[in-house]
């Protein structure tokens, strides 16, 4: 099994980077696990306790479960994989059965922060953008997709992502092994990855 850590900070577009890498492979042998599913259960907190988290803090993230579920998938096990409701800021009781493939690929914003999650990716890619790209990025998925009001995405920018970024995300970027800039100009990044994914899959 070959995994991949794909990394980068909100909006800098790792999700469209793992959609060029997997396009063109067999969907049968490739998975994609999200970081944002591995947000650690709250369901102890009311919703306006729930809105007060950091998300952007690598303590928001239920490493340990995540860590878990690549061994398993090592094994050959399936994995029970969380589903996250960024509406309601909690898991919900549904989950995700994910079955071993020969490539895992896990993206998020904060993989590459942790060492024993890090140790097991055997490729590790950065994907880089323009911090003001990423903020219009951001506010256009939330204000679609999440319901966030425009005052809700500005202020959470300012008070824990801006800061998040830079303090966890950003340094991060050390220990990638590919740093992809994100543009549509930029083919080369990928096509390394496709190729070495290419090549395990002989």
């Amino acid at each position: 099994m070959l995994i991949i850590g794909i990394a980068g900070g909100t909006g800098s577009g790792k999700t469209s980077v793992v959609e060029q890498i997997v396009e063109d492979l067999p969907k049968d042998e490739v998975c994609v696990i999200s970081q944002d599913s591995y947000y650690k259960d709250t369901s102890n907190l009311n919703y306006k306790e729930r809105q007060k988290i950091n998300f952007d803090h690598p303590q928001a993230i239920d490493f340990d479960l995540l860590v878990n579920h690549l061994i398993e998938l090592k094994k050959g096990n399936s994995i029970e994989q969380p589903i996250y409701s960024f509406v309601e800021h909690n898991r919900i009781k549904d989950t995700l059965k994910t079955d071993p493939k020969k490539v895992v690929i896990v993206e998020g914003i904060l993989i590459l922060t942790n060492p024993e999650l890090r140790d097991m990716f055997e490729i590790k890619v950065y994907v880089h953008a323009d911090s003001d790209e990423r903020l219009i990025r951001r506010l256009k998925r939330d204000m679609a997709e999440r319901g966030r009001s425009l005052e809700e995405i500005l202020n959470r920018y300012q008070t824990t992502l801006k800061p998040m970024h830079q303090q966890f995300i950003e340094p991060s970027k050390e220990f990638a092994d590919i740093i992809i800039p994100t543009n549509r100009y930029n083919t080369v990044g990928v096509e390394v990855i496709r190729n070495i994914i290419h090549q395990r899959l002989v």
